[in-house]
């Protein structure tokens, strides 16, 4: 079968006297017809491209789903007198929320089954799920398209009745205040998708006369709504990605008016919980890298903030949590987290992690007045685990380690990190992971490096059942801790934002030539990966050095970055100037046209591609990978594949439900493998 061609309609793009022209901007229609046409034949193409691995794919697929436990559920946690807990059933896609009271072995209680919900629809998710403070009223959000646009519904915990009383169009963030009436939620303009208002509905009224709270103006800034740990007040948090802004109000007076905390100033970031008569703030207040402070509620703003834990140059702040005896910090320190547990009147210790290179978190911990800590932890070898940790003697308990179906061991396989070093002299960190029994270093075996590389995300070590299938075929799979990234603390995000960009594609080539020269790989057996704005960092990468690499795959790739970025009507744009630059300013529009993949194609040999997109996405919008594969196909010079897979029912997150997403994983995998020549085992 032959690729697809697509039509061109040259469309003038003029910016600063500088003249571009775009063959492909028609696709920036849904409802055209010959849109959704040509993403059709690109899928048949694909379809037809990767036919010879079809019971290969069918093969992994079930691989992969037959290593997750089916009937399985997570760790029970203890809020309001229930213990609450989410389940699996064999057979089932969807989650089944639950709950018991008083005790384990009390009754259970099924407060929402989404596979009951989900009967007979392409896609469904459930977002938030809440409960009154009097544990009668459950709201739920649903998204039933994958736009992120959601639904909430109220169910009677008593009765079962799913009230006739939705919310429509609504971002799915929502919290119930303590009368047991008053829901406040966050609402997304219909366009931009940039959530901006925060409203109040009371049970039982009708949603077109909910009154609207709170205004978010400033197109770079969203909002959103939460509450404390204590539950004692509500949170409107405005932010942009440089600057925050909370007003508050005492969860028992939902009638009252929200004040500010601290009035928004630029490069001013902060977030803040309760405890006693303080807010607790994490900030960026003269500390790059994060401090605590705490204010008096009487009087919050900044002229009254008093250190708590000061700025370390060498630590950056990630998150903290507030007991009743303790203070918990998530710390991380040479590209590694940290748990620092500090009893109010004594010093400060760590919990001790044993792997070269893991993840660890501080995990749900709802009850305020406890001596347990609940935290997770996982690396590249050893499966997700969830520990209770008694802060007060000291024993740790290991609740539950994901359970790989089939047998698991962490002997046979080897994780390890290692450092490339950049262009400019910046040592970059590498997460390795290999089965020793498949692996020599001698350049031959297979190997596919990983990144993100935007928002300050780090991305750190973590183990994946389904990356066994790749593992136990010989594969390295390696993760790339670029800038961009906060994996070496917020300047390691700084240096690659903005004016700094290209050092986050510069990193990962540097970190792909460290691999090949110390023969983990070759560039003959190398491929990328990468989603979102990890799909920009491919597309950059392999414009910037196509020859380094067998292959790459680009999920809901951000490609086409400065007709976006020019776009203010488009999702999400707005707000992301901080994090690229405004284009209408000169210097930011170069500076993206340099390194934008759509912009820079050229007549050359590229790599093996796969690319995929969601027709509803509403972070990348499905036309940005579609004219990427377009221009692609006009302008390279080489026989290899590139294909274009859109999934025509889901978003940005790809198919709903636990094992439909393992289908389009069980394709990508079978792209990397049929490159290899690994597809017959």
């Amino acid at each position: 079968m032959k690729a697809p061609v697509a039509r061109q309609i040259p469309q003038l793009l003029e910016t600063h006297g500088h003249q571009r022209i775009d063959k492909y901007y028609w696709m920036n229609d849904r409802e055209n017809p010959e849109v959704i046409s040509h993403l059709e034949a690109e899928n048949a193409y694909t379809k037809s491209a990767m036919k010879s691995t079809e019971d290969f794919q069918k093969r992994l697929f079930e691989e992969m789903k037959g290593r997750i436990k089916e009937d399985d559920q997570t760790v029970p946690y203890f809020k309001s007198g229930y213990y609450w807990y989410v389940r699996y059933e064999k057979g089932g896609e969807y989650p089944i929320y639950c709950r018991k009271k008083g005790s384990l072995e009390g009754l259970e209680e099924v407060i929402l089954d989404v596979n009951e919900l989900a009967k007979g629809k392409a896609f469904y998710q459930v977002g938030g799920t809440s409960t009154t403070p009097d544990q009668k009223t459950l709201a739920f959000a649903a998204d039933e398209v994958g736009r992120r646009i959601y639904t909430i519904w109220f169910k009677n915990l008593e009765t079962g009745e799913i009230y006739l009383e939705p919310i429509p169009e609504v971002t799915g963030n929502f919290v119930w205040a303590a009368d047991n009436k008053s829901l406040f939620y966050s609402k997304q303009d219909p366009e931009t998708l940039r959530s901006h208002r925060i409203y109040k509905h009371v049970l039982g009224t009708d949603s077109q006369l909910d009154e609207l709270v709170f205004e978010e103006i400033d197109e770079e800034f969203s909002c959103m709504v939460h509450k404390s740990k204590t539950e004692e007040y509500l949170f409107i948090h405005s932010e942009s990605t440089i600057s925050s802004e909370m007003r508050f109000l005492r969860s028992d007076l939902p009638e009252g008016e929200f004040q500010i905390l601290q009035e928004r100033i630029p490069d001013l970031e902060y977030a803040a919980d309760h405890y006693g008569d303080h807010f607790w703030i994490k900030t960026n207040a003269d500390a790059q890298n994060f401090k605590l402070v705490k204010a008096p509620i009487s009087s919050p703003s900044r002229a009254n903030w008093v250190d708590v834990i000061a700025h370390r140059p060498e630590v950056l702040l990630e998150d903290f949590d507030l007991f009743s005896r303790y203070l918990v910090t998530q710390e991380r320190s040479n590209g590694l987290t940290q748990i620092q547990i500090k009893p109010w009147e004594k010093d400060s210790f760590s919990l001790q992690f044993d792997d070269e290179t893991y993840t660890a978190w501080i995990s749900n911990n709802p009850e305020f007045d406890t001596d347990l800590l609940r935290f997770g932890y996982n690396s590249l070898v050893t499966p997700n685990s969830v520990f209770d940790y008694d802060m007060r003697s000291g024993e740790k308990v290991l609740l539950k380690q994901q359970e790989v179906v089939g047998g698991y061991d962490p002997q046979q396989y080897h994780s390890e990190r290692v450092w490339a070093q950049a262009g400019d002299g910046a040592k970059v960190p590498i997460s390795l992971v290999y089965k020793k029994s498949m692996f020599s270093k001698n350049g031959e075996s297979p190997l596919l490096l990983y990144a993100y590389g935007s928002y300050g995300y780090s991305m750190d070590a973590y183990f994946s059942s389904n990356r066994l299938s790749l593992l136990d075929r010989g594969f390295v799979f390696a993760i790339a801790h670029i800038r961009g990234g906060e994996d070496l603390g917020r300047h390691w995000y700084e240096d690659g934002k903005m004016l700094r960009k290209r050092n986050t594609f510069t990193d990962f080539i540097a970190c792909a030539d460290h691999l090949v020269q110390n023969a983990y790989t070759e560039s003959a057996h190398l491929y990328a990966m990468g989603g979102s704005a990890g799909g920009l960092l491919v597309g950059a990468v392999v414009n910037m050095r196509p020859e380094l690499f067998k292959g790459a795959i680009a999920n809901v790739p951000f490609v086409d970055v400065v007709t976006t970025m020019l776009d203010e009507s488009i999702p999400l744009t707005t707000g992301e100037f901080q994090e690229w630059g405004n284009p209408k300013d000169k210097e930011y529009y170069d500076y993206m046209l340099s390194y934008s993949p759509y912009d820079n194609v050229e007549a050359k040999a590229y790599p093996n591609l796969l690319v995929t997109s969601g027709l509803h996405d509403s972070q990348v919008q499905y036309w940005e990978p579609t004219k990427w594969v377009a221009k692609l196909r006009e302008l390279k010079t080489d026989q290899n594949l590139l294909l274009l897979e859109t999934n025509m029912e889901a978003g940005h997150g790809g198919a709903s439900g636990r094992f439909n997403a393992l289908k389009e994983l069980a394709l990508e995998y079978s792209f990397l493998l049929m490159l290899e020549g690994k597809t017959e085992h």
